[in-house]
């Protein structure tokens, strides 16, 4: 019965080290103990590798060259572009977006402005 509340609570990962600890406790002969040596070793690689993934994501954060960084600063530029040159000082004409320029750019102002929200729905739902 705990086997099971722990492994549902602690997801694939616990269930996989309670499954190679109990391998190990009735390993009979050499050859099993080994198998089971070895899941617990390529079990803790897993984690370890995860865990590296994790750090490289966080330290990723934050930085300016992002993917969603630079769409955004493509389409302030545009928008700045429109705004300033050509409706408040008259400079010229810039011609309308179409197709999937005019959807990518509607998509990542969106995004810029509903993520927030997103989030903080989610932070409430995850209490």
């Amino acid at each position: 019965m705990w086997m099971t509340i722990i492994s549902f609570l602690g997801g694939p990962v616990v269930k996989a080290l309670i499954d190679a600890y109990s391998a190990k406790l009735k390993a009979d002969n050499v050859d099993t103990r080994i198998a089971a040596d070895l899941a617990a070793s390529e079990i803790a690689a897993q984690t370890a590798e995860i865990k590296a993934v994790m750090q490289y994501r966080i330290a990723e954060i934050g930085h300016w060259w992002e993917p969603d960084k630079l769409m955004g600063y493509c389409v302030a530029l545009y928008f700045a572009k429109l705004l300033v040159f050509d409706k408040i000082f008259g400079l010229g004409s810039t011609d309308p977006l179409a197709g999937f320029a005019a959807v990518t750019a509607n998509l990542v102002v969106s995004f810029y402005f509903a993520k927030r929200g997103f989030e903080n729905v989610a932070r409430i739902i995850k209490r």
